[in-house]
């Protein structure tokens, strides 16, 4: 009797041990399933997430090789611009020094207008000096024609100098003020017949109709490219409009027709323009370069002053 309840306490206790070892096993199981799902440690992640590796880059990407002579004429070919096939005049610039008085500049565009020339542009302004002033003429032509005509407007009475800069070293400058559209190119029609609101255009002429934050957008787009276009020709963009902005410009001429070219594709409501200015660029002189020839003209030994032997 007593083996009988030895025996059933011992396997009540092994009953037990089993159970709580399964309860223990349970409660494992079910942290390790709740740190998994709350938070995964970066090993298991790159043990069951193998990174997928790029390929290694190939010889030919890292080390190009040289371009033949072939390739390399034909990729100059393509990059240097075509020339003009017909004949170019040469273009002159005019430097007049004027009396300042009424009359004098019909009497130049006269002259030069008789002999068949057409200015491309012309600026007369004052100077410092209150009766003299300065009249800028570019123009293209013949060189012996060109000197003819400067010589002959020099022989006016209130003409006191004409400079010819052509082929010298001088500073030439050019003010552009264009007025660009900020809606885009196809609103430029609509835009030049009516000056309307800016949001009445773009709802009228487009077919889908845009919503007012679409087109802040896309004025804010356009202006935003417009001045960055503008700060790399180094000009600034001096009036803002709903539809439209104005920019000026100071530079070279070329510089100033590469930049109309540029904006063109935006839509160019209005232009203005002034004529070319020009200054020489003054000499440099090096007083060091005086000395040295001072020096070696005093160094020199009169051989008729040496005694005999």
């Amino acid at each position: 009797m007593w083996t009988s309840r030895i025996l059933s306490s011992t396997a009540s206790r092994a009953a037990l041990a089993s159970t709580a070892l399964m309860t223990a096993r349970s409660r494992g199981l079910s942290q390790v399933t709740r740190q998994s799902s709350s938070s995964t440690s970066a090993i298991s992640y790159k043990r069951t997430h193998p990174h997928k590796r790029h390929p290694a880059l190939s010889s030919e990407y890292l080390y190009p090789a040289a371009p033949s002579a072939e390739e390399a004429v034909s990729n100059i070919l393509y990059n240097t611009p075509p020339g003009g096939r017909g004949y170019v005049q040469q273009r002159h610039i005019f430097n007049c020094l004027v009396q300042n008085e009424p009359g004098v500049l019909s009497r130049v565009s006269g002259i030069l207008a008789g002999r068949g020339f057409n200015i491309d542009s012309l600026v007369v302004a004052k100077t410092e000096v209150a009766d003299l002033s300065r009249m800028t003429i570019v123009l293209r032509g013949d060189p012996e024609t060109i000197e003819q005509a400067r010589r002959q407007v020099e022989d006016l009475v209130p003409v006191w100098a004409v400079l010819d800069y052509t082929g010298f070293k001088v500073i030439q400058r050019e003010l552009l003020l264009i007025k660009i559209s900020i809606l885009g190119p196809e609103h430029v029609r609509a835009q030049i017949k009516s000056r309307t609101p800016g949001w009445q255009i773009i709802q009228e002429e487009t077919e889908e109709e845009l919503s007012p934050s679409n087109a802040l957008r896309q004025t804010h787009a356009h202006l935003k490219s417009l001045t960055e276009l503008a700060n790399l020709f180094q000009g600034k963009v001096v009036d803002v409009s709903g539809d439209c902005a104005v920019v000026e410009l100071s530079a070279k001429p070329e510089r100033i027709d590469a930049f109309i070219k540029l904006v063109k594709p935006f839509g160019i409501l209005e232009a203005a323009r002034s004529g070319m200015m020009a200054m020489p660029r003054s000499p440099i002189y090096d007083m060091h370069e005086h000395e040295e020839l001072v020096e070696d003209a005093g160094s020199s030994v009169d051989a008729t002053m040496l005694p005999p032997g």
